[in-house]
Parts: structure tokens; C-alpha cells; sequence
């Protein structure tokens, strides 16, 4: 009884230590073993994110079982996660109690983030090289990629603050879905390469009416010419396209400068009719809704999104999420996203990597290792790069027959689903003109940031009538808005030079703390209701007495 009560206390007081301050204790550095110790048994933990996706978690369901045929004495643990940000939360928590798990599918803005706490990530740099157990090291016993089979350009996306802490999963960028009928119908030609004043021309001079209120060009009620899913992504890449500032690699924030107020400028310009209807050409997902479903329905002409999202988009996509009834018929055209400089062309690189976690047992993490490196086999690759418009990471997949032969089969069938393929030509067409942003503790604040420069701006001009009226913001609302958005986002106080990897976490994410409070709350209750029924039972014995 003694000890219920004093592991109650002890939750409410340690609550406040780990909140405060998560992975300020570290493990020592991880050293690659001589050998590998076969005569043990390993379980680790694999933390995956699959969207639901039952094609995608028996892949990794048959990955495991294929991979513990080769080494029976590694057992993996798959959990699953709908969404990155639920995997980061519990990482964050675990770090607290050391109990993260062994492998991790992640991106480098969250490890970022984990590097913070004294060698909680692998830094990969030694075993990488490796010559028995690194990348396709003679000791691995399945045709696992060498360093140089991995796509250069995102392994190099892996790397922070000059040393490696994760490997590449699989790759994707931004497309433009493009509606060619309805653009044809406004008696414009679809570009090879977009360009944002193309556009806003197609998306304004779309909003053109009848008598009966339906739009000219589509018929119907409802038209949203214009549609970008990740606002993040959307300013992040305008800024890179003007060689704008966003910030520097060591955390110093940039992005409120002129060129922003720029772009925010014009954007809010399209955001509303010149009439001032409120019904603008242009919207954002968490404003609107998802832009396949509207492009789906004949609703949007310009649908950006994921290259990964594919199987979504299109008259005939393998994925809906809207009635068969309310699909238009129409061709899809996929393009880069809009540019700037059409001689320059930049996108995003998007899209998980794998990291590890460090654990006292040297050998355990190399088990974890060894397992990581069949995710980047052929077989993984590409049966994962199937189920949506990922592309595999290695070059050894990507100059594969297979891949050869799906790419060949264009069209075919929901499996060969011609937008899929051609979102990934794309990707491939465009290695080198990705880019990816500098990566610090707080980098993921700020990407936060950027995107709801956009949403705030859209949303203003449709419920400020003096900006309706105006037919877009201006400057005094712009300087306030980097101010809101400053102290919303915290970014005055992200320290500068965060991103080697020594600062402290600072306070623990919402979530992790609303769980750590439930189990501290659980314990206290425990602790008071076993402690009442000891008072009972005193006062029943005494009463006998």
C-alpha cells in the first residue's frame, strides 16, 4: 500500500521535470560492434507511418517476415501511425523515459528536434562506411544498396550539421494536376512549365459568371480555380524561387522581409473577386478542403499536392473521396508546380526517411541497422513505391527491369495508374532541381509559420470588408501579421545556432504532457482510492474489536 501511494507521489513530481526539460540525459556514443552476436536474441521496435493504407502496412508486414527468415534471431515489432505528427509526439515522450523505440520513420525537421537530448539519434556516419556491416557490407546476408546506390542528392538531405543521422526512404515532390479541358475551354494552351502569372490569369478569368449565377466555364454552382495543400510548402517554394530569404542553416529566421510581403500581396489579390465576391480564385486546403475532390468534381483547374498523392487525383483515380456520381470526366496533366523562373525551376523534396535511436546495447542497435538496411532493397522499394506516387531512393531500384517494366506499363490499370507514373516521371525529371530547407531545433515552427502567413491572409480576405472591398491587404495589416505570427509560432525564441544538436528541448509538446499528467492522474487516484479502502478497512477491524 505504501508503495502505490509513494509511486503516486512520485508521478505528480516528476511531471513538471519532464516538461520542462525532455532528453537533457544522453547515452554514450555509438560505436560499431567488430561482430555481430548471432547467438542472441534481438527484439526491436519499428515505428511506421502508413495513412491508413493496408496495401502499405502489409508490406512492411512482409518486409519483417521475409527479413526475420534471413536473420531469425532479430524479432521486429511493427506499430503503426496514421500521421508524422503522432509519431513525433510519442518520440518526444519517450525520449523522457528512455524508451523510445529502435527504428523510426521520420523526417529531418523532428529529428532536429530528438538531436537535442545527447546522442539519442545514431549518427550513421561510421556504420554507413562501414566495410562489413555498412551499406551492402560484406557481413549483410541480403543484396542490400552500397552508399553510392543511394540517390546522392537525398541521402545528402539526410545529413545535419555536416554528419549523417538518417537514410532515405522514399522520395516525392509537388505537382500541378491540371483539369485540360477546362483550361482548353478558357482558350489556353497547358505550358510544359508553369508560371505563376499564367496561373492567376487562367484562375481569375475562370470565375466569369452567367445570368443564373454558374460559372461559364465549368457549368456549375461551385469553382475553386486554384488550390495548394500545403500552404508551407507553397510559400517556402515561392521564397526559394525568388532566392528570398526563409532562414539560415543555424536557425536564424529570415522569412519577414519584403519579398514576403510581396508575395502575401498578390496572393491576396486572387483571393477574392475583383467585384468583390468573397468566392475567390484561389484557396487553401484547411480553408476549402482537399483539391483532388474539387478537381475531381470539375470544380478546380489547378490542384496542387503530393507527388505521393497521385492515386487521388484524376477522373480516374484509384482513390476517391467523393460519390462516383460527382466525377466530370476529364483529362489530367501533370506539371511541376509554378515557377518564377522557368530556366530555373525549383520544387520541394519531400517525403519519409528512416532514423535509429541509440540504445545501451551497441549490438542491439546494430540489429536495428541491419534491418533498416532491407528497407532499402529492391523488394521493399518498390512494392512500397507502388502503392502510391513515391519514388524509391536508391538508384539500384531505379535502374531496375521491374521499375523499367512498371514505368512501361502506363495506363494499363489502377496499379499502372497513368497520373501516378507520370507524378513520378516527374520526380525523376527533376532530381536536381529539389531543394529542402535548413533543418534546426524549431525549423519545424517555422515551417508552421510560413504556411499560416497564407491561410491568414486567404482567410482575412474573405471576411474583412474593407479588404473585399480594396481587392487586397495592405502593408499595415502585413507588418502586423509577422508580428501575430512571431509570438503564435514562438519564433523569437528559437536560439540560434540550435541546430548542432547541444541545445536544450525546451518545454514538451501539448500532447506528451497531457499524457504524462493522465498517467500521473491515474497513479493519484490508484494511490487515494487504495488508500480510503485502508482507512475502511482499519475502521471495519476496529469496530469488530
Amino acid at each position: 500500500m505504501k508503495k502505490l501511494i509513494a509511486l503516486s507521489l512520485a508521478a505528480l513530481m516528476i511531471l513538471p521535470v519532464l516538461a520542462g526539460c525532455h532528453g537533457s540525459s544522453g547515452r554514450a556514443v555509438f560505436e560499431v560492434p567488430k561482430e555481430f552476436d548471432e547467438t542472441r536474441i534481438y527484439e526491436i521496435s519499428f515505428w511506421s507511418k502508413n495513412d491508413n493504407n493496408q496495401t502499405q502496412r502489409e508490406i512492411y508486414k512482409k518486409a519483417i517476415e521475409d527479413f526475420e527468415k534471413i536473420y531469425p534471431n532479430i524479432k521486429v515489432n511493427l506499430k503503426p501511425y496514421t500521421d508524422y505528427g503522432s509519431i513525433y509526439n510519442d518520440v518526444i515522450t519517450n525520449i523522457a523515459t528512455n524508451t523510445t523505440p529502435n527504428v523510426c520513420i521520420t523526417y529531418p525537421d523532428h529529428i532536429a528536434t530528438y538531436m537535442q537530448g545527447n546522442n539519442v539519434v545514431v549518427n550513421l556516419d561510421g556504420i554507413i562506411s562501414d566495410s562489413t556491416y555498412g551499406l551492402g557490407g560484406t557481413k549483410i546476408r541480403f543484396d542490400a544498396p552500397s552508399k553510392d546506390e543511394i540517390v546522392e542528392k537525398f541521402l545528402s538531405e539526410c545529413y545535419l550539421n555536416g554528419s549523417c543521422y538518417a537514410v532515405p526512404f522514399m522520395r516525392s515532390t509537388e505537382a500541378c494536376y491540371i483539369s485540360k479541358q477546362l483550361v482548353e475551354k478558357l482558350g489556353y494552351e497547358i505550358p510544359d512549365i508553369l508560371t505563376w502569372d499564367f496561373v492567376w490569369e487562367v484562375s481569375d478569368k475562370a470565375m466569369e459568371k452567367d445570368s443564373d449565377g454558374n460559372y461559364l466555364v465549368n457549368g456549375q454552382k461551385v469553382l475553386i480555380p486554384f488550390i495548394y495543400k500545403s500552404t508551407d510548402n507553397m510559400m517556402i517554394s515561392m521564397l526559394k524561387q525568388k532566392n528570398a530569404g526563409y532562414s539560415t542553416n543555424n536557425g536564424e529566421i529570415q522569412i519577414f522581409n519584403d519579398t514576403t510581403k510581396e508575395i502575401l500581396l498578390g496572393i491576396s489579390e486572387h483571393a477574392v473577386k475583383k467585384d468583390g465576391d468573397r468566392n475567390g480564385a484561389f484557396s487553401t486546403f484547411k480553408i476549402s478542403s482537399y483539391p483532388g475532390n474539387f478537381l475531381n468534381a470539375g470544380q478546380c483547374i489547378f490542384a496542387i499536392d503530393s507527388t505521393a498523392g497521385a492515386t487521388w487525383m484524376g477522373s480516374g483515380a484509384p482513390n476517391l473521396d467523393i460519390h462516383k456520381s460527382d466525377i466530370v470526366e476529364f483529362d489530367t496533366i501533370v506539371r511541376p508546380i509554378p515557377q518564377y523562373d522557368t530556366s530555373n525551376p525549383q520544387m520541394i523534396s519531400q517525403g519519409p526517411s528512416i532514423c535509429i535511436f541509440n540504445k545501451e546495447d551497441p549490438q542491439e542497435v546494430l540489429a536495428s541497422w541491419i534491418f533498416v538496411q532491407f528497407l532499402l532493397t529492391n523488394n521493399v522499394q518498390l512494392s512500397y513505391s507502388g502503392t502510391e506516387g513515391y519514388l524509391p531512393v536508391t538508384r539500384k531500384a531505379l535502374d531496375s527491369d521491374e521499375f523499367a517494366d512498371y514505368l512501361s506499363r502506363s495506363g494499363q490499370d489502377d496499379e499502372h495508374y497513368q497520373v501516378v507514373i507520370d507524378a513520378k516521371r516527374l520526380l525523376m525529371d527533376n532530381i536536381d532541381n529539389t531543394f529542402v530547407t535548413p533543418v534546426f531545433n524549431g525549423s519545424t515552427s517555422l515551417r508552421d509559420a510560413a504556411g499560416q502567413l497564407i491561410e491568414e491572409v486567404t482567410k482575412e480576405m474573405r471576411r474583412n470588408k474593407k479588404y473585399i472591398a480594396r481587392g487586397s491587404v495592405d502593408d499595415e495589416y502585413l507588418t502586423d501579421l509577422f508580428s501575430k505570427i512571431t509570438a503564435l509560432f514562438r519564433l523569437d525564441q528559437i536560439e540560434t545556432g540550435s541546430g548542432n544538436g547541444k541545445a536544450d528541448l525546451g518545454p514538451m509538446p501539448g500532447a506528451s504532457v497531457a499524457l504524462l499528467a493522465v498517467l500521473a492522474s491515474a497513479w493519484v487516484i490508484i494511490g487515494t482510492y487504495a488508500l480510503i479502502r485502508q482507512i475502511k478497512e482499519k475502521k471495519k477491524s476496529s469496530d469488530v474489536h
